[in-house]
């Protein structure tokens, strides 16, 4: 079968690295440590760098994470390594960002989970601020709706409409569809907030093969944003090598994703515990 054309996306520009239009795929990683452990953090990012990761990931959930993040990319510029961290936020990331802006400074891109956060809910206080952090900054936003974690006000309220239909969809078919729409409508409201187009990424994790492919060939076909690709807790070892590439083999064929990772389900004794 013969290569579809890339599908045209906006150029998104994460610290120097372009993410869409005719970019080559960027393959991004992240790392395993505890983020304020800042040695073994610059370490595993050297690491994963030098094995050909264009942008590391760091989660950012704590206080102590977040103040450790400007040591760590000054660290890795000491070492020659120029690679973009970019800050996983969590519940408390509206807080951060605001108590540490050399952390937000520091970072080349911010990802944001929309159902951790309050959007959708009386008031979405809590991304409106990172929104702005961003905007301030000049950083780029990773949208990035999970499964585990959707909009649940969302997904009840069309879980009640296609109730309604005189022919319900099956709820699988609805989880696809609300993880589309609350991926659209949290960048709606990021443009609304002062994010510029050309500064927000989409991505939507399941860790279903087919869910996979059918979720991003939707998104695909309701936006131009750079679309990051990744079947999310894909299995531990040989298992989620073939899992991942038979989920992101079809999508990338068909000129869907701009970004890429693997995300393989660590042995148990590997997972670090949370501060």
């Amino acid at each position: 079968m013969a290569v579809q054309a890339r599908r045209k996306a906006v150029v998104a520009d994460v610290g120097g690295v372009k993410v869409g239009g005719n970019h080559p795929i960027v393959v991004q990683s992240m790392t395993n440590t505890d983020t304020a452990d800042a040695p073994s953090t610059v370490n595993q990012a050297m690491a994963l760098a030098r094995a050909g990761s264009e942008l590391v990931r760091v989660t950012v959930n704590t206080e102590q994470a977040a103040a450790a993040v400007t040591g760590i990319v000054e660290a890795l510029d000491g070492f020659g390594v120029r690679v973009p961290l970019v800050g996983d936020f969590h519940y408390n990331g509206h807080i951060l960002l605001r108590k540490y802006p050399a952390c937000a400074r520091a970072l080349a891109k911010y990802r944001i989970n929309p159902g951790n956060v309050d959007i959708g809910r009386k008031t979405d206080g809590n991304f409106r601020t990172m929104i702005e952090a961003a905007v301030e900054h000049g950083k780029p936003v990773r949208i990035g709706v999970n499964w585990g974690s959707l909009d649940a006000a969302l997904l009840t309220r069309m879980m009640d409409a296609n109730s309604r239909l005189a022919a319900p969809k099956d709820a699988r078919a609805v989880m696809l569809e609300a993880m589309v729409e609350s991926a659209l409508r949290s960048a709606e409201a990021a443009e609304r907030y002062g994010l510029a187009h050309d500064r927000i990424i989409l991505s939507a994790k399941v860790s279903g093969v087919q869910d996979l492919l059918d979720v991003y060939r939707a998104l695909a076909a309701a936006c131009d944003y750079p679309l990051h690709l990744g079947l999310t807790e894909a299995g531990m070892g040989a298992k989620g090598i073939v899992a991942t590439t038979a989920a992101l083999a079809p999508l990338l064929q068909e000129g869907i994703g701009d970004t890429i990772r693997a995300s393989l389900t660590p042995p148990p004794e590997a997972i670090v515990p949370k501060r």
